[in-house]
């Protein structure tokens, strides 16, 4: 005869250690599946977006470099020069008291030390004209001699202070400096691991379009022709003859030549091997010169001076066209004058 028990029921206990391990089954492969799921490379657009303002923020911070390298450079100067005179002083000094020494030497020698002359090398000379009316006995000459040691005591402190305070300056506009190259090297970097954060697809096509709207930026011509361009005279003439000539050479940040050029460095060279000595930042050569109303009025050789903060410059060369160091991985080459928003304008 067939039994007709009931098939035995797994325990409670049995049910539970099973209901875990499905769980801790199912969490575990949904965490293998995550991690073999290739996270989405960021849009190019995005990345090309937050490389820009990297790019921008980069160039601003090279244009507080150049200021602060060109303050530094003018303290460093300053300091030596006054330390220069500190040291010529304390000669003369040196000079003075000795031939004081000798009136007295010569006074003892014949009967004693006379007191204007114990005033005179006491260790407060300021003081002994106070006293002299009273004395009486200061021939003019050593009245004279002591006078000249005053004012020399008073030249050698006031250069001794003012030399102190340059170094003090000094000090402080290197640690901008230093800051300031900091920073720049930070943007760089930050925008060079956006950049390899796109697929080499995504980098390839975002440099193609780059180049695209590079071309078009310049007219749709790889190098416009110089004899095409009006031709200019005197030192602007010679200026935009000089910045063309640097075209394909790469940018390089707080550099002013001859083997690259930041923008504003460009403008240096360019006018200075043209015999103008121009400002070393972007932002000084936006208050030089004397200032054209409009673009339509500009001339080739006159700087364009660009951003609301002044952080970049380029030489109109006529036609439309400005000549430009771009930006870090970039080289000098030209673009439309209002291809960025405008500022001022200066003829040189």
């Amino acid at each position: 005869m067939a039994s007709h028990r009931r098939p035995k029921q797994p325990s409670r206990a049995r049910v539970s250690v099973l209901t875990a391990a499905a769980a801790t089954a199912v969490a575990l492969s949904a965490q293998v599946a995550a991690h073999a799921a290739p996270s989405p490379s960021p849009k190019k657009e995005d990345v090309k977006a937050q490389i820009d303002q990297l790019q921008e923020e980069a160039e601003q911070a090279t244009e507080r470099y150049n200021g602060a390298k060109e303050r530094t450079d003018q303290l460093r100067k300053q300091a030596d020069q006054l330390q220069d005179q500190v040291a010529r002083g304390q000669e003369q000094m040196t000079q003075l008291q000795a031939g004081l020494a000798e009136v007295a030497g010569a006074q003892y020698r014949t009967g004693g030390i006379d007191p204007s002359v114990q005033l005179m090398l006491s260790s407060d000379p300021s003081g002994y004209l106070d006293k002299a009316s009273s004395v009486q006995q200061a021939s003019s000459s050593q009245t004279e001699a002591l006078k000249g040691l005053q004012d020399q005591q008073r030249r050698l402190d006031q250069q001794k202070a003012e030399a102190a305070a340059v170094l003090a300056s000094l000090d402080t506009t290197t640690k901008d400096l230093n800051q300031s190259k900091a920073e720049v090297n930070k943007k760089l970097k930050e925008a060079q691991d956006l950049l390899n954060s796109l697929s080499a697809a995504d980098r390839a096509a975002l440099k193609a379009a780059q180049q695209q709207q590079e071309r078009a930026s310049r007219g749709g011509t790889e190098r416009p022709d110089l004899g095409a361009l009006p031709q200019a005279s005197g030192m602007a003439g010679a200026a935009v003859a000089n910045a063309m000539a640097q075209q394909g050479k790469p940018y390089g940040w707080g550099s002013t030549g001859p083997n690259s050029f930041d923008c504003s460095g460009l403008m240096v060279w360019a006018y200075g091997k043209a015999g103008v000595s121009l400002p070393r930042t972007s932002q000084a050569q936006g208050n030089y010169g004397t200032r054209v109303p409009s673009l339509a009025e500009a001339q080739p050789g006159d700087l364009i001076i660009y951003r609301d903060d002044r952080s970049h410059v380029a030489m109109y060369i006529g036609n439309g066209m400005v000549v430009h160091a771009p930006r870090t991985g970039d080289v000098i080459k030209v673009m439309k004058a209002d291809g960025m928003k405008i500022n001022t304008i200066r003829r040189v």
